[in-house]
């Protein structure tokens, strides 16, 4: 039995299908770990929500920004984009039991000495701390006022945490960070513009796994996100979206050994 990460889909079924050729996945056998944005921009969202809602008995998975747009346009919220590839589950005869189900799952995950959020946590979290905030959105998202949550989900404010927030203002900022962020400024801010690469961000800016003091440090972390920034192996960090929309690869994690796996693909969208 092995436990395998994988990081950002967005629809690329086929790629999805031979990386698990690649790893000789059994579902019988082994486990995954979806880190998020398993729908949008690439060419079959509806295959792959599809593959994973069969196989749900060994996968666990993440929410990400694309899959909770997903959720609010198919509640009638949210802007539909000319790249974004979703409409299709919307309209199938499954859909809303493909989406009933997705909205119940988890924004983060801890086991295997391991924990998993789609973005990234702010540095004055723990783990525990960061695993209850998650529960506070996913029983939003999983009670009935879910449609009045997704209709005010989105926002860029408030940019920074306080224990003292509350309402709306407080779960969308943690969604932000959990399924968003990429860099905070240097006085602990998020900053939601930036999407390139690490190396061109401004200096008043800082990536969040770089913020001192990091109060989830030594527990390893599992990320997606952040396409531009490749292939990211650190003790307590592992960032594994590698860009399979984009022509880059679909990246698989063995959590057992941290042995890396990977599907080189033809990429659907082109940077630029």
């Amino acid at each position: 039995m092995a436990t395998y990460a994988i990081g950002d889909i967005q629809g690329c079924y086929t790629d999805l299908i031979e990386l698990l050729r690649l790893i000789d996945f059994s579902p019988s056998r082994d486990q995954l770990w979806l880190a998020g944005d398993l729908v949008n921009r690439g060419p079959d969202s509806l295959s792959v929500l599809r593959w994973v809602f069969k196989h749900q008995d060994s996968v666990q998975m993440v929410l990400g920004n694309h899959d909770l747009s997903l959720l609010a346009v198919s509640e009638g919220y949210g802007k539909v984009s000319s790249s974004d590839t979703f409409m299709d589950i919307i309209q199938a005869s499954d859909g809303k039991l493909l989406l009933d189900w997705l909205r119940c799952q988890p924004l983060m995950l801890a086991g295997e000495g391991y924990a998993m959020v789609h973005a990234g946590l702010l540095p004055e979290w723990t783990i525990q701390r960061a695993l209850g905030l998650a529960e506070e959105v996913e029983h939003e998202l999983a009670g009935p006022n879910y449609r009045s949550f997704l209709a005010r989900l989105y926002g860029n404010k408030p940019l920074r945490w306080n224990d003292e927030l509350k309402g709306i203002d407080r779960l969308r900022l943690i969604v932000n960070v959990m399924t968003r962020m990429r860099l905070l400024t240097r006085d602990g801010e998020l900053d939601l513009s930036f999407k390139g690469e690490l190396a061109d961000a401004p200096p008043y800016l800082m990536a969040w796994f770089d913020a001192p003091n990091r109060r989830h440090a030594g527990t390893p972390l599992i990320v997606g996100h952040w396409s531009a920034l490749g292939l990211r192996l650190g003790p307590d960090v592992l960032a594994i979206d590698t860009g399979c929309l984009w022509g880059g690869s679909l990246t698989a994690l063995r959590l057992e050994d941290r042995k890396v796996f990977q599907r080189a693909c033809p990429g659907f969208r082109k940077i630029g």
